[in-house]
């Protein structure tokens, strides 16, 4: 099982026409999905308002396979929203309105976490509840691999030095990070991606992974440095794509049997070959949902037609 911990929302999108159209998103709730998708029994711990945006998230979290622990479903809460804008090419950018309160006492046990935990976003770093959320994964990572993705938002966490504090703080309990380049340099102006992600090694990572765009994506170990290409593809748009790699390569990892903390030396110690696989299977999974709208992350059964051919 793997357990995300973290926002869902309603993607309100402007399209390039003025066209509104209303999606389900929020980036720790589409790693649940797609990873769902891609065959992996999910829990997720998010926060849910008993309101008609939040019953159809929740009827589309329940409706893709994603098991939503108890307590999520808050009900004097209120559903987030993010408001998206596509500019021509597809590209998104982001305003949120959203609240990310303390965490039910229930989702707080390590105990009830196997396998895998994985978090990021705007639960990771927005209080009351992102202490909560570096509270369990430094109780979770003696038994659980962690994953984290920070997938920064300065529209609203606009104090850089704060937010790139607990960043780190995440990171020093992670084992798997990924990032995009985009994130680094708000982060840390100036800096090399790769400089980056040297320094995040030696705070406690096994992998980090930094996403490139088109370019693909570069990975990191303690034995190993490579670059991945992107899958080509006409993109529709690029909502949730980062999300999907994150599913896409943590499916790869499970695959393997490497996806718990167990495992965490076998994973420090992967060949290139596993780590080339891993994160080329990242990129096409992310390829596939920036082809067609919103977040929208393909299934196993998709990837195997395309793999063949059918």
């Amino acid at each position: 099982m793997i357990t995300v911990v973290g926002e869902t929302v309603v993607d309100m999108i402007r399209q390039p026409t003025g066209r509104l159209v209303s999606h389900p998103g929020g980036s720790p709730a589409n790693v649940a999905v797609a990873l769902s998708r891609l065959g992996h029994p999910t829990a997720l711990v998010t926060q849910l308002g008993d309101d008609p945006p939040g019953r159809m998230l929740l009827a589309h979290l329940r409706a893709n396979g994603v098991h939503v622990t108890p307590g999520s479903v808050r009900p004097q809460g209120t559903t987030s929203v993010a408001h998206t804008r596509l500019d021509p090419d597809g590209q998104a950018s982001y305003d949120f309105n959203i609240t990310w309160d303390t965490i039910v006492d229930a989702a707080l046990d390590p105990s009830s976490i196997s396998g895998c935990l994985h978090t990021g976003s705007l639960a990771a770093v927005l209080e009351p509840g992102a202490g909560d959320v570096l509270a369990l994964l430094q109780r979770a990572r003696s038994t659980s691999m962690i994953s984290f993705d920070p997938n920064c938002r300065p529209s609203v966490t606009t104090d850089v030095a704060t937010t790139r504090q607990r960043i780190e703080m995440l990171v020093a309990t992670s084992d798997i990070v990924k990032v995009s380049v985009e994130d680094l340099a708000w982060l840390y102006p100036r800096r090399r991606y790769d400089a980056i992600a040297e320094s995040w090694l030696r705070l406690g990572a096994v992998l980090v992974v930094v996403t490139l765009g088109d370019r693909g994506a570069w990975a990191s170990t303690h034995h190993h440095r490579l670059l991945v290409d992107a899958h080509p593809v006409e993109v529709v748009d690029t909502i949730g794509a980062g999300d999907a790699f994150t599913a896409g390569m943590l499916a790869a990892v499970a695959e393997k049997g490497l996806l718990t903390g167990s495992r965490r030396p076998d994973l420090a110690a992967a060949d290139r070959a596993t780590l080339n696989e891993v994160v080329g299977h990242a990129c096409q999974v992310a390829a596939r949902t920036c082809a067609r709208q919103g977040a929208d992350p393909p299934t196993r059964a998709e990837l195997s037609q395309a793999a063949t051919g059918c």
